[in-house]
């Protein structure tokens, strides 16, 4: 299987006679400081129950005949009913891309959805009936997830995490996952955005993800995402 991911960029210093410069190591306690500095961000990144409760505004995706609202949830915190849907939207998606590994990295994945580290924004339809109400509820912003108990059915899902990456800390996105019928009318770059405000939120140096090569249309979605 044959994925896209970040790498290092590395590069050295010439003087002007191409003879190498020695850069000054920094000290072994500016060298501790620093590593503990970045793993308490990720461990207070990785504490807080309800990361969308600070981006309300992101709470509902209202366009192109869509009518959502966003949860938040956790990966040793999903119900029977939710592991199915992840796991169904997982083959439909990603299946195909994966060919004759998909049997494997479907376990892989199964294993990584119920980490305990793995974070989740859960896309909801909108039933007509909650529009008035849902809409009151974002006015108000009274509440830290804009979905309500009688929310409509799961569309889609997002799965990231907290992670150190290279010695920098970064929101991962594991998983971005869409049904079809909610594909190309703006959610996934909805749904990045909310993601870069989450890393900025919680001082994250990037957002990471990985996507293969033969998933042509999720490499064009990242790759307009990264000229914008």
């Amino acid at each position: 299987m044959e994925s896209e991911s970040l790498q290092r960029r590395r590069s050295s210093s010439v003087t002007c006679n191409n003879a190498p410069v020695r850069e000054k190591r920094p000290k072994r306690s500016e060298v501790l400081a620093k590593k503990k500095t970045v793993e308490e961000l990720i461990k207070a990144a990785r504490a807080q129950k309800d990361h969308l409760a600070h981006f309300p505004e992101f709470c509902h995706f209202h366009a192109k005949g869509l009518s959502l609202c966003l949860k938040s949830g956790h990966g040793n915190k999903l119900s029977s009913t939710v592991k199915t849907y992840i796991q169904s939207l997982l083959k439909l998606n990603m299946e195909g891309p994966y060919g004759s590994e998909w049997p494997e990295e479907e376990k892989v994945k199964r294993r990584e959805m119920v980490d305990h580290e793995a974070h989740y924004v859960f896309v909801h339809e909108v039933a007509n009936s909650n529009a008035d109400e849902m809409t009151t509820m974002l006015t108000a912003a009274k509440t830290s997830t804009c979905c309500l108990k009688n929310s409509g059915p799961l569309v889609g899902f997002v799965q990231y995490r907290f992670v150190l990456e290279e010695e920098i800390p970064v929101l991962y996105v594991y998983e971005l996952q869409l049904e079809p019928r909610v594909q190309g009318k703006g959610l996934g770059k909805f749904l990045m955005q909310l993601l870069e405000f989450m890393a900025q939120k919680n001082c994250m140096g990037a957002v990471m993800l990985t996507v293969q090569k033969a998933n042509v249309l999720a490499v064009d979605f990242y790759i307009n995402r990264e000229d914008e």
